[in-house]
């Protein structure tokens, strides 16, 4: 039963369902490359979690009533049903919304593929049945299903055949090659517009880098607040400094000085992200070059002595890391405004006809 119930939750899988995410690959598209298919994430699924071992014929009166006719295609009551019924059930954790209010948007997702999949007949665009059939082998092997006999019970038992899994796999194979060709292929980042977006945000691209430091703190004596007491601070900390300078360990010299609670841990301040420290604090530590010593620094505290251990920069491998980032964002910007003007275009050029009275 444990079983049965693992591999029921995992149908949508099989069927390429609501829970796919908006960034997945290409199917067939060769490169092995991720990249952004919107409408994967919209698409229904023909999955009944509450059906019937053995099903029986649909109420002609209530599960083929018609909700919107895209074009020459139409959208029933029982094609929005079961988009919806599979998102419930695979958000039955999280209290997902009620039927009625998610008819509207799950029906406008819907239209949005239906007329993806037109724009694909319209272009010609063939799935062979070897590449279904590849596809399909996939996600049954993520779902670990040993034998087609175990899923094809699976289907039977959610009332579904695997000619229905199957034509679902293929208008998504489908989607995702007139997506590529309309909207992927169309777009291009170049490194002038990686660079400006890398200069304009730096200080926000720097702030998740980290760094290493040590620390001796010097203050001025119990309870004096007097300019000689702060003084006598100062050229305690210089006096370290310069052994610093002349070779001294610094850990040694933080466990045997430093009036700071690091002092039994040799000054180390352990890893750091930028920001976590008061910004003067931080200005000074990551001025220095690596292993370099820092001046005394007064604070309200008192003298402080930093040495750089390590730090990461945007720089080498961590600028080729960053500016891959870049990359993606500024690609996925522009793949979802394509993406969003081209769904627009064909919208305007269709006949839509929508019938949904917001009940279900």
């Amino acid at each position: 039963m444990r079983r049965a119930l693992a591999l029921a939750s995992m149908l949508p899988l099989a069927l390429g369902g609501c829970a796919m995410p908006s960034w997945v690959p290409f199917f067939g598209g060769g490169s092995g490359k991720t990249e952004p298919a919107k409408p994967l994430a919209t698409a229904p699924v023909p999955l009944r979690p509450n059906a019937p071992a053995n099903p029986t014929a649909p109420d002609e009166g209530v599960t083929d009533r018609v909700l919107a006719v895209v074009n020459n295609d139409a959208i029933t009551l029982s094609d929005l049903q079961e988009a919806i019924a599979v998102y419930q059930y695979e958000n039955r954790e999280r209290a997902p919304a009620p039927a009625n209010e998610l008819a509207p948007q799950f029906l406008t997702r819907m239209i949005d593929n239906r007329l993806q999949i037109q724009e694909a007949e319209r272009e010609k665009i063939v799935i062979e049945d070897t590449e279904i059939e590849e596809e399909l082998s996939e996600r049954l092997k993520k779902m670990n299903v040993k034998s087609r006999e175990e899923f094809d019970t699976m289907l039977k038992a959610q009332g579904l055949s695997i000619d229905a899994v199957k034509r679902r796999i293929s208008d998504e194979i489908r989607r995702n090659r007139i997506v590529g060709r309309k909207v992927r292929l169309r777009i291009s980042v170049t490194e002038a517009e990686v660079t400006q977006y890398l200069e304009a945000n730096r200080p926000k691209l720097e702030t998740g880098l980290t760094y290493h430091a040590r620390h001796i703190l010097i203050q001025p004596d119990a309870g004096g607040a007097t300019d000689v007491a702060w003084e006598n601070a100062r050229i305690r900390a210089d006096l370290i400094r310069s052994q610093l300078v002349e070779g001294a360990d610094f850990a040694e010299l933080a466990k045997q000085n430093s009036q700071d609670a690091t002092a039994r841990d040799g000054g180390d301040l352990g890893t750091l992200k930028r920001g976590e420290l008061a910004q003067d604090i931080e200005l000074q530590i990551l001025s220095l070059a690596p292993g370099e010593v820092s001046l005394p620094h007064r604070s309200a505290l008192g003298y402080h002595i930093f040495r750089l251990e390590s730090k990461d920069s945007l720089e080498g491998e961590g600028l080729a890391r960053v500016k891959a980032q870049i990359r993606e964002i500024l690609f996925r910007e522009k793949f979802d405004a394509r993406y969003d003007a081209w769904i627009k275009e064909i919208k305007q050029r269709a006949i839509i006809d929508v019938r949904l009275d917001g009940q279900l």
